[in-house]
């Protein structure tokens, strides 16, 4: 999924952004917790990384967002020394599914 250009601007929390950066926030979000979820099942994965390290995500095919994503460590970086910055790449992701294995409708009223 490629995100194209939104403008206007939204406010969250007293903080003025685009709506293509409110997109890439949630997007970096979602993977930052797909990430978590990885390191859960591949604990030797989180070693590599330092514990003050400032992380940035990557997604293969996705430049948009991996620029946005790199001003963002940038940004995080400048100024703090010894913090390490580390690339998370993406290489492949499989198709969001649900976790629910049954379920059921009633009616409320």
């Amino acid at each position: 999924m490629e995100l194209g250009h939104v403008s206007g601007k939204i406010s969250k929390r007293g903080i003025s952004m685009t709506r293509l950066d409110k997109k890439m926030m949630d997007k970096n979000l979602d993977l930052i917790f797909e990430v978590e979820k990885y390191v859960l099942e591949h604990p030797d994965f989180a070693r590599k990384i330092p514990r003050n390290a400032i992380v940035s995500i990557r997604i293969d095919g996705d430049e948009p967002f991996n620029r946005w994503s790199q001003r963002l460590a940038e940004k995080h970086a400048n100024g703090k020394k010894n913090r390490p910055v580390f690339l998370v790449k993406i290489n492949k992701m499989k198709p969001a599914a649900s976790r629910i294995k049954q379920l059921r409708v009633e009616r409320a009223a």
